[in-house]
């Protein structure tokens, strides 16, 4: 239970945190007041984009507030708002349904902390007051498959945190795929879903406020934020404590002892199948295409200028390329500031 003050529902369990109308940097600061329905997959390690250490960082304010988005996803966002009214409005004429923008930002009437900003209001016929929300997607067509079996597990934790906020029984999520296919869903409320999301959430973030960051993971994500997370001082020594650091270095010795050993037998198996192939493009067994060996891979450079001098100094062009050796000489300090960071691990580790 929250101490804090008294607020009126606007939903069956929802109260009104924060006008509409608020600038960037206000509503960001309003989003590190809770967990909202975009962080609910990272939270349970389920987000592509984005890592549960990520979303800790943030909320503690160890992250910079307005920090820049993957150019990619910046783009996405930008149409998938773009497309928001559209979308709204075509979903309430197939539907029949009446929709409504909301008062702003939603807090849980009793766990402030859970927080919800929902796309539209959903007025079933006749009624004066909303009954459902809508949640509104904007999605590549390659992901059709996908929503034509209903909403996949993002966009649904997402709209079962809204239901979990807001009170309400159902909602609807309707997606545009590829700017010309919209599918609508209709979710029913799971209580035991709920129930479990706000338990394992609750979790994390009694972890925000406790300070006890989440334990990191294997996501590509994690790796995405490690990379650029920190300001690296060059030579910097941390001397770290054997019993954490040596498990861990035996762990990737195995790892990478096991990574090479698959991948000499996946080798060993390919070579099988392609002397089976031989001469040939296509391999069926039982009347059906058992595999390819097709010769349509990229060209071997090296071989076609080594067969064809001519012919490769005749389709030889030149391209812009940063001259990475001049800046390097020239702007030392730019250059090591952009500079990746590897992680190497010496065969035989002396770190004992």
């Amino acid at each position: 239970m929250n101490s804090a003050p008294a607020l009126p529902l606007v939903t069956p369990t929802g109260v009104v945190v924060a006008p509409p109308a608020l600038g960037r940097e206000e509503w960001l600061a309003v989003r590190r007041a809770g967990i909202g329905g975009s962080d609910v997959a990272a939270v349970l390690g389920m987000s592509k984009y984005t890592s549960p250490t990520e979303v800790y960082l943030d909320k503690v304010g160890e992250l910079p507030l307005d920090r820049p988005l993957d150019p990619v996803l910046a783009e996405a966002a930008f149409w998938g708002h773009e497309h928001e009214p559209t979308v709204a409005r075509v979903f309430s004429a197939r539907t029949g349904l009446g929709l409504v923008e909301g008062p702003g930002t939603l807090a849980h009437v009793e766990r402030r902390w859970m927080l919800a900003n929902v796309d539209r209001y959903v007025l079933d016929e006749g009624a004066s007051s909303p009954s459902s929300l809508l949640e509104i997607k904007t999605r590549s067509a390659f992901q059709l498959d996908e929503w034509l079996l209903g909403v996949p597990d993002g966009p649904a934790l997402q709209t079962h945190w809204y239901l979990a906020v807001t009170g309400y029984g159902h909602a609807h999520v309707a997606a545009l795929l590829g700017g010309n296919r919209l599918l609508i869903h209709r979710v029913e409320r799971d209580e035991a879903l709920v129930e479990h999301l706000v338990e394992i959430v609750g979790r994390f973030w009694q972890g925000v406020l406790d300070r006890t960051p989440p334990p990191l993971d294997g996501s590509e994500a994690t790796e995405a934020l490690l990379d650029h997370l920190y300001s690296v001082t060059a030579g910097g020594v941390t001397v770290a404590d054997p019993a954490e650091v040596l498990p861990l270095l035996e762990r990737r010795r195995e790892l990478k002892a096991r990574e090479q050993r698959t991948a000499d037998e996946l080798r060993e198996v390919d070579n099988r199948l392609k002397a089976t192939a031989g001469e040939a493009e296509i391999v069926k067994t039982q009347g059906a295409v058992a595999f390819t060996w097709k010769q349509n891979g990229p060209l071997s450079q090296k071989r076609f200028t080594a067969a064809h001098p001519d012919l490769a100094q005749q389709y030889t062009h030149r391209v812009d390329a940063l001259d990475t050796a001049r800046l390097a000489a020239e702007r030392p300090d730019e250059f090591r500031a952009h500079r990746a960071r590897r992680l190497v691990v010496p065969k035989e580790s002396n770190a004992a």
